[in-house]
């Protein structure tokens, strides 16, 4: 910690003097989430965040970075390899009703897919998750996120503010710049942009499918507002039910909404069991795959991003397969964490998996398909639903836990601040998008940076278990 910050975390009257600045700077800046489902639908409030940076290993940083473009080609591989989605989901799918519910929507429009082999449209926002993994002194993968990767907007402003505090509390300018610059809200806008010009409609405009009552809309929001400020495309905001009794599918495979022609449709929701709640939504989710718009992601992106595939991508020689070359295969090897999968628990090597996760469960985390945080289990509970056993496990990963770093952060939620011993998580960001055999575009996009308390499992911010952060390189 720079001296200066140091002096004004010493200090009760200049470290609340730095939180007001905190609180003032987002709500100046748009750095908010909704107030709550019992406030009215416009009052926001400020987001929980990190009042200072993290300190990030630099060359880690870079790597993780670096990854970004391989983790792009080799996701889109997978995704169109339709006999390995199938195959190494069908266990997973005979547990679990929701990943067998995606698969009959891939199966099932597999027919329009066919007929677009070739020109078929693909827009991806990808964000790789990673922790810093102690006893080795590596950074692993958490997950790959293909639906609904979200902050990307709010971390943009974190590290504006990170940069304007630390400025503001006397912080020599060479350390500032230890603060990396990036603009993951403009990097995921001009992505959406190009998918919209490629498509070429006039009047074409972006559907963002999303959650009714959802709090993290501003997030939301700044990419429709800096969409039309930089590519003149218009969003409209619908829930799966209101697409599904708004959207119209033309003979050629055109949809219109609200009488719209739409080009780009951006899924905000749909990765949880929960986001259907009827057959009008699942009806919806049809709707879109059908259709000619750009799509982020297909539900082909969207299954190549279940547990499972990453479980299964880790396994030796299938990572190869996909890469784009023996150096970015052993790029995406080496975040690779240790994950087993659950489907024959006979098997010795799983067995033997099993049993020391049931005597050390502390050094493991159980993972079901599911995308939004809080889904996991940890501990006891773990060591409980291995014992039951059972073919529901089928439907879940066995995964090592990652032991990242221990860090003092003031965490800030509400205007108040809370020191407290903090875990953080970093998300890099990339962009995707692809006319048939044509890349359009492919980028590293920013970054994400989530900070807990060291004593939660979870991490999602929405969720409420984590605060946004930004790192500060040494």
């Amino acid at each position: 910690m720079p001296a200066a910050v140091a002096d004004i975390v010493a200090d009760p009257a200049a470290l609340a003097e730095l939180v007001d600045d905190a609180v003032v700077w987002a709500s100046q800046h748009g750095l908010l989430v909704g107030a709550g489902l019992s406030e009215p639908a416009c009052a926001a409030v400020h987001a929980p965040l990190a009042l200072l940076p993290v300190p990030y290993p630099r060359e880690t940083f870079l790597r993780a970075q670096r990854a970004a473009l391989a983790f792009n080609s080799m996701i889109n591989a997978v995704a169109q390899d339709e006999t390995y989605l199938q195959n190494v989901l069908a266990a997973a799918a005979q547990e679990d009703e929701f990943t067998a519910r995606l698969l009959r929507v891939y199966e099932e429009t597999a027919k329009e897919r066919h007929a677009r082999a070739g020109t078929d449209a693909v827009l991806a926002v990808l964000r790789s998750d990673y922790m810093l993994h102690t006893p080795t002194n590596s950074l692993l993968q958490v997950e790959l996120n293909t639906i609904a990767s979200s902050f990307g907007c709010l971390s943009t402003l974190v590290a504006r503010m990170h940069r304007y505090l630390m400025g503001r509390a006397g912080v020599s300018p060479a350390q500032v710049a230890a603060l990396p610059e990036h603009n993951a809200m403009d990097s995921i806008v001009d992505a959406m942009g190009a998918a919209a010009a490629d498509y070429g409609v006039q009047g074409g405009v972006m559907v963002m499918v999303v959650q009714p009552g959802e709090r993290n809309s501003y997030d939301q929001q700044w990419l429709q507002t800096r969409l039309w400020e930089r590519h003149g495309v218009r969003t409209l905001r619908r829930s799966l039910a209101q697409l599904a009794a708004d959207g119209r599918l033309s003979e050629g495979g055109r949809l219109e909404v609200s009488g719209h022609p739409v080009a780009v449709v951006y899924f905000r929701a749909g990765y949880t069991p929960d986001d259907y709640p009827s057959e009008a939504e699942w009806a919806a989710r049809v709707l879109v795959e059908q259709c000619d718009a750009y799509k982020c992601p297909t539900v082909a992106f969207q299954l190549a991003g279940a547990k499972k595939i990453q479980q299964d991508l880790a396994r030796p020689g299938v990572v190869e397969r996909y890469a784009a070359s023996a150096e970015d295969a052993a790029l995406l090897r080496g975040f690779f964490a240790g994950q087993w999968a659950l489907e024959d628990l006979s098997e010795p090597d799983t067995a033997a998996v099993v049993a020391d996760a049931v005597a050390n469960p502390e050094r493991y985390v159980l993972k079901p398909q599911r995308e939004g945080g809080g889904n996991n289990f940890y501990g006891a509970e773990l060591r409980q639903r291995l014992q039951q056993g059972g073919g529901g496990l089928a439907a879940y990963i066995l995964m090592q836990r990652i032991q990242p770093p221990v860090q003092p952060a003031i965490m800030v939620r509400g205007g108040k601040a809370v020191q407290a011993d903090t875990l953080s998580e970093l998300g890099v960001y990339s962009t995707y998008v692809r006319r048939g055999d044509r890349v359009l575009l492919s980028a590293e996009a920013g970054h994400l940076v989530r900070t807990k308390s060291a004593d939660s499992n979870e991490g999602g911010v929405a969720a409420g278990f984590a605060v946004l952060d930004s790192p500060m390189l040494v």
